[in-house]
């Protein structure tokens, strides 16, 4: 018996929820993401012949595609239903490529989200293939291929093996690159601000600062200034001059687009933008929810769109005339202006169903599940709710010789759509006003505490995993679907780190981005990047054809390409003097940079082996880390010193004669493994760089943990080690013991 009809989606889980919605009449196959791509092995793209790339069948796809054909072959109608964006009609059109059945039995449909009602009006409306969507992937899909093939090895020769150079990554490195350096090239300035504690008729206390002096300004004044300030107004009188008050509309903010959600759930939650999108995939493909089987819980989480469907504005405004009151509801739907650069095919992230409450679902979701749809839930019904209304008032204070204080406070007098949700704030946004006691004119005050305070202009603040976010889309770098992978990516490739939850780029990603920009001052330039993507935007629109926008680029690009070869700095070969003699054959020490960053070397080798790290001094020069010696010998060759070295996969002990002496042997920390009795504790590191301490017996033992241990006995009990403590900031704070948990501070 011939099947109906097949559906081809991406994901197993997908292919598993909608099966259930739609029962025997359909056979449902996943895909399991692109069956097609370029060979990694070659460019794959041939550019004389009109940039045609050579696709191939991705390794482990090949039973994918077999099981997809012989499928086809028994349906009436093939519905070819990957994700509704590039990326997934670039999988569907390589699907496509490979059914041996009539163009006309193929169709494309397009689930914005996974209900039976969603997934039953698509197929009820199939579409073509989209021929100008798929030439918008395919191109941006070879123009990274073109720069990534062909930068790369450039950088191979030029500073060392298996780097990587991305035409969206590496400007996304400029992005922090050049932060860091604002931030190092800022001089602080001094100010200085006067503050006034103050009682009037009625409690509480509250602050007021000095505003102005005469006619200046003095919110921000000199040390000068603010002390005369101090003494002229600390045994005056302080009268309230004018209390002024209006009422400020607080309107609620847009429905989730993808990058909207990233931020709010990296300051909320602290999440990455790669786990909220994993996260937000779940809860769109479907969740199993106890007897109702799998359910899609939100619409599709790849957009930079804030529209809202006709029955998804009634439903809402109904809930909430329902569940909150009229006072509540606006009378019209609040409609949000999209970016410029937005694409409004998709709606913005909301529940598919308001029936289902966080609350509802919560003891079927992972904890990180429901924090993310209680995120979306939460801000899709406030951002249909009343504006809240936040009483402003300001207080001008008279002091003795002209000196004006200020105070300003607020008072909520209606929650609105706060009610439902607030976007959580940064580390870097400002605090909210304090609160007011009740104030009249003429009150006269009395001082309790008067201040001249020192305070000095801070620089920009480093991208957090929200903040970058924000500017790639500001920047109009990348698409809502790269946000996650572009950050991702920068971290594997070392060209920036976390740390204390900001970036900072790393000197292998300070080296590479100035390379890249010296010799390609335009292809990583964020302003031609962000043309770009408007190009492939009218190229998905069918204002431009693909070929010529490649065309194009690479008339440029290959010119500037071959001039790079040719004048890029080769900074394997660079050896910078450093006015330090070796302290082996006293030739001078030059710095070189290698595999593991910037070290010291003999200008003499390959007579001396000599390496050392280094420090910066406050003078600007360089110092020999002293401490990289253990102190003993080398027990192979019994001539060399024991030095402590790092290499690919951590920190080590090695023999200074290498090469001639391979000797190499792990960090001991001097504390028996607690587990067994044969091993001790050894450091090592994770394959993230993460510093960790196990047996030195394994495999056979597997203990391990990520405290340092410490050999000293707890005091109080007979734990014979203890684990060094560690803040969020790094450093150690004392002491504790993994037995008893006594702490040693």
């Amino acid at each position: 018996m011939s099947t109906k009809a097949l559906i081809v989606v991406e994901s197993p889980s997908k292919a598993k929820t909608i099966k259930k919605y739609l029962g025997n009449d359909y056979d449902v196959k996943a895909s399991v993401g692109h069956v097609k791509d370029l060979p990694k092995s070659k460019m794959g793209v041939d550019v004389e012949a009109g940039f045609v790339p050579a696709y191939e069948t991705i390794n482990g796809k090949g039973k994918v595609l077999q099981e997809i054909r012989r499928a086809a072959k028994a349906a009436d109608v093939v519905y070819l239903a990957p994700d509704p964006d590039r990326e997934g009609e670039a999988i569907a059109y390589h699907i496509a490529s490979e059914l041996s059945v009539p163009a006309d039995r193929i169709k494309r449909v397009l689930f914005h989200e996974i209900t039976k009602k969603a997934i039953l009006a698509a197929l009820d409306h199939p579409q073509e293939l989209d021929i100008q969507r798929f030439n918008s992937q395919q191109a941006r899909r070879i123009l990274d291929r073109l720069v990534g093939y062909q930068v790369s090895p450039l950088l191979w020769d030029k500073v060392r093996r298996g780097l990587s150079a991305g035409r969206v990554q590496s400007v996304a490195v400029r992005i922090v690159v050049e932060r860091e350096r604002e931030i190092q090239a800022f001089q602080p300035e001094e100010y200085w601000t006067v503050e006034a504690e103050l009682l009037g008729p009625n409690p509480p206390k509250f602050k007021a600062r000095l505003s102005r002096v005469g006619e200046e300004k003095a919110d921000r004044t000199s040390p000068e200034i603010a002390k005369a300030a101090v003494e002229a107004v600390q045994s005056g009188d302080f009268v309230v001059k004018t209390v002024t008050k209006r009422d400020r509309k607080q309107s609620p903010a847009s429905p989730f687009t993808t990058s909207r959600l990233q931020q709010d759930a990296a300051r909320a939650f602290r999440f990455t933008a790669k786990r909220t999108m994993g996260i937000a995939q779940r809860l769109y493909e479907g969740v199993e929810l106890g007897p109702a089987g799998l359910v899609g819980l939100i619409t599709y989480m790849r957009t930079d769109s804030t529209r809202l469907s006709d029955d998804a504005l009634a439903g809402v405004r109904e809930y909430i005339g329902t569940n909150y009151g009229p006072e509540y509801l606006p009378e019209k739907p609040v409609v949000y202006k999209n970016k410029g650069r937005a694409q409004d095919a998709h709606e913005a992230i909301r529940p598919t169903t308001l029936e289902l409450s966080p609350q509802q679902v919560k003891a079927f979701l992972k904890p990180e599940e429901y924090k993310l749809y209680s995120l979306i839930w939460n801000r899709f019904v406030a951002c249909q709710m009343m504006p809240a209304i936040i009483a402003m008032t300001t207080v001008d204070i008279e002091a003795a010789a002209g000196h004006l204080f200020r105070a300003s406070g607020s008072v909520k007098t209606f929650d609105g759509f706060t009610r439902v949700y607030e976007e959580h704030k940064g580390d870097d946004d400002d605090e909210e006003v304090s609160r007011l006691p009740k104030l009249a004119e003429g009150d006269v005050l009395q001082l309790q505490k008067l201040d001249a305070l020192q305070h000095f202009t801070q620089p920009p603040p480093r991208f957090t995993e929200a903040t970058l976010v924000k500017e790639l889309e500001d920047k109009g770098i990348g698409r809502p679907s790269t946000y996650a992978a572009i950050i991702s990516t920068i971290q594997d490739k070392k060209y920036a780190e976390k740390k204390q939850n900001r970036f900072e780029p790393t000197e292998l990603g300070t080296i590479v981005n100035d390379l890249l920009v010296e010799s390609f001052p335009n292809l990583f330039d964020i302003g031609f990047t962000a043309r770009m993507e408007d190009d492939l935007d009218a190229i998905e629109e069918g204002r431009v054809e693909w070929q010529d926008l490649l065309g194009k680029f690479w008339t440029g690009f290959s010119e500037t390409l071959a001039t790079a070869k040719q004048t890029m700095r080769n900074v394997k070969r660079e050896e910078t003097p450093t006015g330090l003699d070796c302290p082996l054959d006293g030739k001078p020490l030059v710095k070189k940079f290698g595999k593991n960053g910037s070290f010291l070397a003999c200008s003499n080798y390959p007579d001396c082996r000599f390496t050392a790290e280094f420090e910066t001094t406050p003078e600007g020069g360089l110092k020999i880390v002293d401490d990289q010696r253990t102190g003993e010998k080398c027990s192979s060759c019994g001539e060399g010193d024991l030095i402590y070295k790092s290499g690919r996969f951590g920190r080590f002990i090695g023999c200074s004669r290498y090469p001639e002496c391979k000797h190499t042997q792990p960090i001991p920390t001097g504390v028996a493994c607690p587990k067994c009795e044969d091993g001790a504790l050894i450091e090592k590191s994770s394959r993230r760089g993460k510093v960790f301490y196990s047996c030195s017996t394994y495999p056979k033992c597997d203990y391990a943990q990520w405290d340092r241990p410490v050999p000293t006995p707890c005091p109080a009990c007979d734990s014979p080690y203890l684990n060094e403590r560690s803040s969020r900031r790094g450093g150690a704070e004392g002491l504790v013991c993994p037995r008893c948990k006594h702490e040693v501070t």
